[in-house]
């Protein structure tokens, strides 16, 4: 059997092979950091332009089903990695650490939340609604929970007040511009879907490059112990399998519907490395150990994009959709 290689993936990992032998530093490191805020401040707007209203505003009547789904991703993966504070810092370093309390508060990730409910033959326009509200919200939200993990986590590592007021005015402004001229442009928008799929991929490969650029240049693989790294995906994938349990197990408890089951387990274990790595750009701006922070939101992020195709596989093939979409 082939193996097909994702594109993005070997992009992104190309991304971290040239930092690690070709940071840029100096001159060459401040443009790529003003490229990577113009770069994320445009994607938020097309983002805007490109969301219908109703994505957004449609669906609130299952009030139950997104309830359990942004309990789970703002309350309950939180509370999951709290005993990672128990790990002494030889073994789990601080960025790491902070790395995955940054991971837990991040919204729910739109495009492999979709796809996968549509796969296994789930609720979708409750997986848009709650995918669609969750970005937005999360906007807001991500910065907000971070306080009440950075005394704790990274004291000093996020001037917060500064990065309140940059996201307000380089995520959420072009956002809400685009949202203004989105009945303009939303048939623009739909024709070349793939084009911003493809500009969203371009960006993030961007943000890498600058993250590693600068951990790199602060000593990130003099650092960054490999046991540490191989803790920090066992890490991944022991977070996402305790997340698929809570949300199956609690869909269940709570008598959703197959249909309902399937959208909370795939938009309630996602985690948006579209949204993870723009945000953090603005959260850890500077941050000598950006890279070690980004780090578990990427190897997450194929984590959950493996193991979601075989979950949704298995729900596909395990029967029909028996629930009312």
């Amino acid at each position: 059997m082939r193996i097909k290689l994702d594109p993005f993936l070997i992009l992104m990992l190309a991304a971290v092979l040239v930092a690690s032998f070709l940071p840029a530093e100096g001159q060459a490191a401040t443009v790529v950091d003003r490229l990577g805020t113009i770069g994320v401040g445009i994607l938020f707007f097309a983002h805007g332009a490109a969301l219908p209203h109703r994505a957004i505003l449609s669906g609130l009547k299952q009030w139950q089903l997104h309830l359990f789904i942004f309990a789970t991703t703002f309350i309950v993966f939180p509370i999951a990695i709290q005993p990672l504070g128990l790990l002494p810092e030889s073994i789990l370093p601080t960025d790491l650490r902070l790395g995955f309390v940054y991971l837990a508060v991040l919204p729910s990730a739109v495009s492999s939340s979709i796809a996968f409910t549509a796969m296994a033959k789930g609720n979708v326009p409750a997986a848009v609604c709650n995918s669609a509200g969750s970005n937005v919200f999360g906007l807001l939200l991500t910065p907000l929970l971070m306080t009440l993990f950075i005394s704790a986590s990274a004291a000093g590592a996020i001037d917060l007040t500064h990065a309140l007021r940059d996201v307000l005015l380089e995520l959420l402004l072009p956002f809400a511009l685009g949202q203004a001229i989105h009945t303009r442009v939303a048939d623009f928008m739909a024709r070349h879907k793939h084009r911003l799929e493809q500009y969203d991929q371009s960006v993030i490969v961007l943000i890498i490059y600058s993250a590693f650029s600068q951990s790199v240049a602060a000593g990130l693989w003099r650092t960054l112990p490999v046991g540490a790294l191989a803790l920090a995906a066992i890490l991944c994938v022991a977070l996402l399998a305790a997340i698929l349990a809570f949300t199956t197990f609690g869909a269940r408890r709570l008598g959703f519907s197959r249909g309902d089951e399937i959208a909370a387990v795939f938009c309630g274990s996602k985690k948006s490395l579209a949204s993870g790595l723009p945000l953090a750009q603005v959260l850890f701006a500077g941050a000598p150990g950006f890279g070690m922070i980004v780090l578990p939101i990427m190897l997450y992020n194929q984590i959950q994009i493996i193991v979601g195709a075989m979950l949704a596989r298995r729900y596909a093939n395990a029967g029909p959709e028996t629930a009312e979409a």
